[in-house]
């Protein structure tokens, strides 16, 4: 069977959108699948609703990378999209052609150059990993290229400087707060370093529009089942390595001055990318909703005998202890419109409830304790604030952690704390050394005893939590009841 490219796509019979020929708009750190799973395939809609008529040139940022597979396949890939939309099941299927090639910058960083002098270029985006923003001062102008993203991003505004040419809109996605921000604080450092002109300078600073972005969709990547290519490859009428896989679910939130969001081409193709002027609410949003709900509920309903999100999803008591934590305590903590909120809690319903991810809790169980801290206990702390009373199931919840890392101990070793569930598997605990040895060293601990220790340890919680009026002998009534007859006890009390 053929390979896809764009004359085998138009004998396969293929009917949705396809643009061949456009300029090229868009320079692109990252040829992987999560940025063509999300920034690229906005683009290619907004290439068929609005009219964008822009093409992407990928630039590869590591040795080796998909350059060489991307140019074979003419930027062509196919993407499906899986989940559940209200209960729905989701399976949808695009050809992805916003793409026109990839740069290997190790063997073709004169084209990248080339291309930085473009007079269609307008964006620059990257997903370069959390490590990519860093100021390395191994990095040198006249390397080809220079070794860290941010330094190859210099390179490329210098060229374009140089050239007379106008400045960019660059949209940082990496995993890290205020990231547009690092990364122009890094390029201002290549500035000094490579003692560059004061020109430039104010030229990168005046006249390019950093932007900290905010990206949200689970991107599983390609499709593993050996059986599953084979038959999507007859169904489609060509094989196609690059095959991608996201979430149904997707939104990118841009932190942007005033009329940035008429010169993105999202806004007018309807796709769920939104400018505002300050991104932190919304990232706060998805930390105490998504991942908050993740932490919050996981722990508990391992011990109860579940093994994958979805399944949680299908038990009353574990989706209602959920759902009422967000509704009841997380969202009335929140500084945005409530309508708003109310959705996304809604959608990490459906997120959770996806048919095509076996999402395992024991995944989402690493480092549940710093997990605990950044997710679950600002909403704990406003909670209890604004009330004057504890929140019933985020108090079950931090009971459930202490269980999870306490039940029935074996053993530490080098993997981890070997712990046994209610139903007599052993698990592994992994976390920070230090914490695996405090729970360790407290094997035989009594609940009064165990409960008072976690609590009171500032190094777990920045604070002592003991301090917050009747938490303490609390936890130790719920954690009790953990052990006595079950965490979906807990929850079914929580929810009562």
């Amino acid at each position: 069977m053929a390979q896809l490219n764009y004359e085998v796509l138009k004998a396969s019979g293929y009917k949705g959108y396809i643009l061949e020929k456009a300029p090229e708009k868009v320079m692109q750190f990252g040829e992987g699948n999560f940025l063509r799973a999300f920034v690229d395939d906005f683009i290619d809609i907004a290439n068929e609703k609005s009219g964008y008529n822009g093409k992407v040139v990928l630039v590869q940022p590591i040795a080796p990378g998909l350059a060489d597979l991307i140019n074979a396949q003419e930027g062509l890939y196919t993407l499906y999209l899986r989940g559940s939309e209200k209960g729905v099941k989701v399976d949808d299927k695009r050809v992805i052609s916003a793409c026109s090639r990839c740069l290997n910058p190790y063997g073709e960083w004169d084209k990248v150059l080339d291309f930085a002098k473009s007079d269609d270029l307008e964006i620059i985006v990257s997903n370069t990993t959390e490590a990519g923003i860093v100021h390395d001062t191994e990095s040198a102008f006249g390397q080809n290229p220079p070794i860290s993203f941010p330094a190859k991003l210099t390179r490329v505004l210098y060229e374009r400087f140089t050239a007379g040419k106008k400045g960019i809109i660059m949209l940082s996605c990496e995993l890290i707060d205020n990231n547009g921000k690092e990364l122009l604080k890094c390029v201002n450092q290549y500035i000094d370093d490579w003692k560059l002109s004061d020109e430039f300078r104010a030229w990168v600073n005046n006249e390019n529009i950093f932007c900290s972005t905010l990206v949200d969709r689970i991107v599983p990547g390609r499709i593993r089942d050996p059986q599953e290519v084979a038959r999507l490859n007859e169904q489609n009428g060509y094989e196609d390595p690059l095959t991608d896989v996201g979430e149904v679910f997707g939104i990118w939130v841009i932190e942007g001055p005033e009329g940035l969001e008429d010169r993105l081409p999202f806004k007018a193709a309807g796709v769920p990318v939104i400018v505002v002027p300050d991104v932190t609410p919304y990232k706060k949003r998805k930390v105490r909703i998504l991942n908050g709900a993740h932490t919050g509920f996981v722990l508990g309903a391992y011990l109860a005998g579940f093994d994958i999100v979805r399944d949680c999803m299908h038990d009353d008591t574990v989706r209602g202890f959920m759902n009422k934590m967000l509704n009841e305590e997380v969202i009335p903590t929140l500084p945005l419109d409530k309508k708003d909120l109310d959705d996304f809690a809604a959608a990490v319903q459906d997120r959770f409830n996806n048919p095509f991810v076996n999402h395992e809790l024991m995944s989402i169980s690493l480092n549940s304790t710093s997990k605990w801290r950044a997710r679950n206990m600002p909403t704990f702390l406003d909670y209890v604030e604004k009330n004057g009373q504890l929140p019933k199931c985020l108090t079950a919840s931090l009971a459930a952690y202490i269980a999870f890392y306490s039940n029935d101990i074996q053993e530490l070793n080098d993997k981890g704390l070997v712990c046994r569930r209610p139903k007599g598997n052993d698990y592994v605990v992994s976390d920070d050394r230090w914490v695996l040895e405090f729970y360790a060293a407290r094997k035989d601990a009594a609940p009064e005893a165990l409960v008072h220790d976690v609590l009171t340890n500032e190094q777990m919680w920045g604070q002592d939590l003991t301090q917050v009026p009747g938490l303490e002998p609390e936890i130790v009534r719920i954690l009790k009841l953990i052990r006595e007859k079950g965490a979906l006890e807990a929850y079914k009390e929580a929810i009562a």
